[in-house]
């Protein structure tokens, strides 16, 4: 479950920090001299006012000014007998600065630990009070976590996901794979659907190029629809030449400053080719890295990838279903400080599969507003996920990881080798963790959640 091993590690960092430590009970601060008050906003919002008192805050300021006495040079004084008032007309105003930052730095983190609060944000402080005759004020506004007691209905059923391979799937898995290691012949007949075309193309907007516009021997498998509504379709029924078409980009396109907006594309259709394709012989089994040698050999390989790959489809469509229950089942709200980072890590993501960053990314590229509801979701199913192997009590052993370790060397042609090169890697060993904590907890559900059987066909699985 991406996010989850951030977010368990955010709240592992107590209550100094973002959050809390999942299965070591909170340590709390007597504090002196300090009044806390907590106050409910909107939501998850909660106003913090701490006041200090004048007491705490001169103690500060003389010791201050005690250690700067003993250096200070004053001309007319010798060192070490610079008087007090002196020093604090010359150097008041940057201690009072200090000492009040000090104070807030040494009572906010105190303050939240004390109330048994779980920030979510960064604090936004505002200072109320500074005079030095009186106690210093200050307030703090902060989103913290939610409190979440796991609900489990016994009314809600998560589905249980059985995935049939029928024959004609095994017969259509085969054809894809002569087609994709097939070879592109050039033909002088006219495209058609299923060919490949080398273009080049231009677009422009009211005559006005625009980023992206253009490509050189770019090839395009007409049917794939990997292009705008309208591209493809266009370049059907034609031989090599040059020619214009007109589209329209989709509502919800990516870059929104193109949604909706028409576009001409000047086209140079160069080539047109049609697929031969592979032949099932002992090249075919080589790229597919088969270990057979046998034609007859070929359909039954490919049936058991077919069912190895059912079993993982299954067992991931099914924990999605019992996830997306337990999210019905427990209502809360999520932070939108946290729902905002996770929105930017999802934008950061999207842009590097397209080669941007958020330096060359305009902000109409891939909207943030765009990741928003799925960030969401992402943050309350690892909030719920945190609370569950709490409430579980789920802890993971040595003996789980090198268990898990010991599985995944078995599909290496050197498994001592991978277990040496794994015990080096400190973040894969987390990622396996996490993965380990999740088996755990998805066994923990089943018995606590009721389920119904779901079967549906592997050719469903494209739309799911």
């Amino acid at each position: 479950m991406a996010g989850v091993a951030q977010l368990v590690r955010a709240l592992d960092c107590g209550s100094g920090g973002r959050g809390f430590e999942p299965h070591r009970s909170p340590q709390y601060f007597k504090v002196a001299n300090m009044k806390v008050n907590v106050k409910k906003l909107k939501d998850l919002e909660r106003k913090i006012t701490i006041s200090v008192t004048v007491e705490e805050y001169q103690n500060k300021f003389n010791t201050k000014i005690k250690n700067i006495k003993s250096k200070a040079k004053v001309d007319g004084f010798r060192k070490g007998n610079v008087p007090n008032d002196v020093l604090e007309q010359r150097y008041g105003a940057s201690i009072h600065a200090e000492v009040i930052n000090e104070l807030i730095q040494d009572s906010y983190p105190k303050a939240i630990s004390e109330n048994n609060i779980r920030p979510a944000s960064s604090p936004q402080v505002t200072i109320d009070n500074e005079d030095p005759g009186k106690p210093l004020t200050y307030s703090a506004v902060i989103e913290v976590f939610p409190d979440i007691k796991p609900k489990f209905s016994r009314w809600s059923n998560y589905e249980d996901f059985s995935i049939e391979i029928e024959d004609s799937d095994v017969d259509l898995a085969i054809d894809d794979i002569k087609k994709r290691y097939g070879d592109w012949k050039d033909v002088e007949r006219a495209s058609k659907i299923d060919d490949q075309v080398i273009v080049d193309f231009l677009g422009k907007i009211n005559g006005e190029e625009f980023e992206g516009n253009a490509a050189t021997d770019f090839k395009l498998i007409l049917g794939s629809k990997s292009m705008i509504p309208g591209f493809e379709d266009q370049l059907l029924d034609k031989k090599p030449s040059k020619f214009s078409i007109k589209c329209t980009f989709p509502e919800d396109y990516f870059k929104k400053d193109l949604a909706n907006v028409d576009a001409e594309f000047e086209i140079n259709l160069k080539k047109v080719q049609e697929i031969t394709l592979a032949k099932v012989d002992k090249e075919l089994f080589e790229k597919l890295q088969m270990d057979i040698d046998d034609k007859s050999k070929f359909k039954d390989e490919i049936v058991k990838r077919m069912e190895n790959e059912v079993k993982i489809q299954e067992k991931e469509l099914t924990k999605e279903s019992m996830y997306e229950t337990l999210l019905k089942m427990n209502k809360f709200s999520a932070p939108k400080s946290t729902v905002n980072e996770q929105a930017d890590l999802m934008r950061k993501d999207a842009l590097m599969r397209i080669g941007h960053t958020e330096e060359n990314a305009g902000d109409d590229l891939f909207p943030i507003d765009t990741f928003i509801e799925k960030a969401e979701k992402r943050v309350r199913l690892d909030l719920l996920f945190a609370e569950l192997v709490k409430h579980f009590d789920i802890t993971i052993e040595q003996k789980d990881i090198d268990d898990f370790i010991e599985r995944e060397s078995s599909r290496y042609k050197d498994p001592e080798q991978y277990k040496k090169w794994i015990a080096g890697q400190p973040k894969q060993l987390e990622q396996f963790r996490m993965i380990i904590l999740e088996e755990q907890l998805v066994e923990k559900l089943k018995n606590a959640l009721k389920s119904k059987k779901k079967v549906i066909k592997f050719s469903e699985l494209a739309n799911k």
